[in-house]
């Protein structure tokens, strides 16, 4: 089969792989899309400690069954030949506290198909029975593919808390912060403000409603808190940089929640005199849970959660110009799907 195989910082290589075998608990997914995700953006640069050459990517996807382990239909009894599924890339191989709390992607054993495993950049996959998603009856493909990244927008509106009423921040209008903006809508939330130096990207914040912030333009700390008199309720931090953390963490209101999910630097300083002294809560948003993911799931198939229409679909085998275009000027692209 064709795979799209990351060789080395900024070389991705179509080749010819061995089809994978299929153990009694997985089964063999056809790749109908595979979505590019910035956490492998970052992996194609070298600067992701999770993801080691050669590799094949890949987490985001959907695709049909062709194969099934002796094994699968009783792990799973949702599955069959032919169906037509989404899968969660996050699995636990060890019994945790955390997956017994319904918070898998904390469990000390996880791991993550297209890091750990072989992913989804390739005209086949092998995945375990249990991450497997039967898709509703009547979904593309193209939307099923959306789902993980959907789940992460999910999970950072369930850690807003309460934000019906309020005003929040988004800094980053990649696709997770522009699903982060949806998810902080859903709740209520009176206006949502979003900043990005992508003039392109930040449009695409607009048109879903979100109050763009150009930060090329102006002071996006003074603007967010002239208009809220002191600051949001909830600012989260899309990018994962230095200066985007400190600006959500200027930019949040005594008391308020500061939610970092990008992971574009793994190290920054914080202004932790800043944060002691106004009280502001910090912390992380890491993928999702099962349940986000079903939710995330649903939420498609109502169509109130989408990054259309800015999405592109590609052949795989121009999977390298695209990470090279998702880094060095994205512009008006929500969402690559390579297509086997």
């Amino acid at each position: 089969m064709k795979s799209l195989v990351w060789e080395a910082p900024r070389a991705l290589a179509l080749r010819e792989t061995s089809l994978p075998t299929v153990p009694p608990d997985e089964v063999l997914i056809r790749v109908a899309y595979g979505g590019i995700c910035g956490s492998e953006l970052s992996g194609y640069l070298g600067h992701n400690a999770l993801r080691v050459p050669p590799l094949v990517m890949g987490h985001e996807f959907s695709g049909e069954i062709v194969e099934m382990g002796e094994q699968a239909a009783s792990i799973n009894p949702a599955l069959s030949l032919g169906a037509q599924v989404t899968v969660n890339p996050l699995f636990c191989t060890d019994e945790s506290i955390w997956d017994r709390r319904g918070l898998n992607q904390l469990c000390p054993s996880r791991r993550l198909i297209g890091a750990h495993r072989p992913g989804a950049y390739a005209e086949f996959v092998v995945v375990p029975a249990q991450t497997v998603t039967r898709l509703p009856a009547g979904m593309s493909l193209r939307t099923g593919s959306l789902t993980e990244p959907t789940a992460c927008g999910v999970r950072i509106g369930e850690l807003a808390g309460a934000v019906a009423g309020e005003r929040c921040l988004i800094i980053g209008a990649g696709p997770i912060g522009l699903l982060a903006l949806q998810a902080l809508q859903l709740k209520g939330a009176r206006e949502v403000f979003i900043a990005d130096l992508d003039g392109e990207r930040l449009a695409m914040g607009a048109a879903l409603g979100g109050t763009p912030l150009p930060p090329r333009s102006v002071d996006v700390v003074q603007s967010v808190r002239e208009a809220t008199g002191g600051g949001v309720v909830v600012a989260v931090d899309a990018v994962g940089s230095a200066v985007t953390r400190r600006q959500c963490v200027s930019a949040t209101q005594p008391t308020g929640t500061v939610i970092l999910s990008g992971l574009h630097e793994e190290v920054s300083e914080m202004p932790a005199a800043d944060i002691i002294r106004r009280e502001i809560v910090v912390r992380g948003s890491f993928a999702y849970t099962p349940a986000n993911f079903a939710q995330a799931l649903a939420l498609l198939e109502q169509g109130t959660m989408r990054l259309d229409p800015w999405i592109v679909e590609a052949p795989l085998a121009e999977g390298g110009a695209w990470f090279d275009r998702l880094i060095d000027a994205p512009g008006d692209v929500s969402k690559v799907l390579l297509r086997p």
